[in-house]
């Protein structure tokens, strides 16, 4: 290691893994969330205004539902791949 690093013990290291996984994985949560917004907003939302009309309301009720139903699927199948050594 380079002089000034520090020598992090075996837990250190894996509480420092464990941490960095944590604050990837908000990320791309983050990361979804911002896809899904833009997503939703382009489909749905023709004019701005001070708030939305029904059909606006209706259409990203139904695109957010859309979407998380399409993540959870994808989560599943990859996972079900995963078990039975398809991946």
């Amino acid at each position: 290691m380079s002089e000034g690093m520090p020598n992090f013990s075996e837990a250190d290291q894996r509480e420092l893994a464990q941490f960095l996984e944590g604050e990837n994985a908000k990320a791309r949560v983050q990361q979804t969330v911002h896809s899904l917004t833009d997503s939703c907003w382009d489909k749905c939302i023709s004019k701005v205004n001070n708030k939305l009309d029904r059909s606006e309301e209706a259409c990203l009720a139904n695109c957010v539902e859309r979407f998380l139903d399409t993540s959870v699927f994808i989560v599943k199948r990859l996972e079900s791949l995963r078990g039975s050594g398809g991946m």
